[in-house]
């Protein structure tokens, strides 16, 4: 005769303390995570953007301007939301591309071109301009150097180049192919006539003026 069935023994199962504690560590670490990703997304700045093409010059409107919120890292210079109505009807001292940001030194309240100057377009080859980029508020010569070959040669050979002084407005890029830069150069009115007349002839050359502007 066989005795009572006795129910299967189930063991329980074993718990490790040390996987508890490093499920632990991991959700305190997650949860530490989030709250610096939290903090980073609230720490925002209202910033003024560019929403259109502004070239160099012209008045700025607020059809050019938009704002954003953004994290602004505290090295990067951009003008403030509040403080949009003080940039508007200011010029814009170098070109302005839909999408950046707006900083206090891309606007100015001066007019780039002044009251008795002149802007003289100047389409330079290569070789009669230096390669150093060119920036708006650059003072720069313009240089006389007649071509080889004309009756001025001998003349500039025996005294020094006849020059205008200038200001660079702006600069482009150069043309593909060519190489030519077109400058926006401001000269007074009294020599904004003879550059034109020295362009035309392909006789000009441009050379940056001292850093302190002598």
């Amino acid at each position: 005769m066989s005795g009572p069935v006795r129910p299967p023994r189930v063991s329980a199962r074993r718990r490790r303390p040390g996987v508890i504690a490093l499920s632990l560590a991991l959700i305190a670490a997650g949860g530490a995570g989030v709250a610096v990703l939290l903090l980073q997304v609230g720490d925002r700045t209202d910033v003024v953007t560019v929403v259109r093409d502004v070239q160099v010059g012209q008045v700025l409107t607020e059809d050019d301007l938009g704002k954003a919120s953004i994290a602004l890292d505290p090295a990067v210079k951009a003008v403030r939301s509040k403080d949009l109505n003080s940039v508007v009807g200011r010029r814009a001292a170098v070109e302005l591309k839909p999408g950046s940001l707006l900083a206090p030194s891309q606007v100015t309240k001066d007019s780039l071109v002044k009251t008795g100057e002149q802007l003289v377009p100047i389409g330079l080859e290569p070789k009669q301009i230096p390669a150093t980029e060119l920036v708006p508020g650059q003072r720069v010569q313009l240089v006389h150097v007649p071509a080889q070959g004309t009756a001025d040669t001998g003349k500039a050979s025996e005294a020094a180049a006849p020059t205008i002084e200038g200001r660079v407005v702006k600069a482009s890029d150069a043309a593909p192919g060519t190489g030519i830069v077109v400058v926006d150069v401001a000269t007074s009115a009294a020599d904004g006539p003879t550059a034109a007349v020295w362009e035309a002839a392909g006789s000009l050359h441009l050379v940056l003026a001292a850093a302190d502007g002598s």
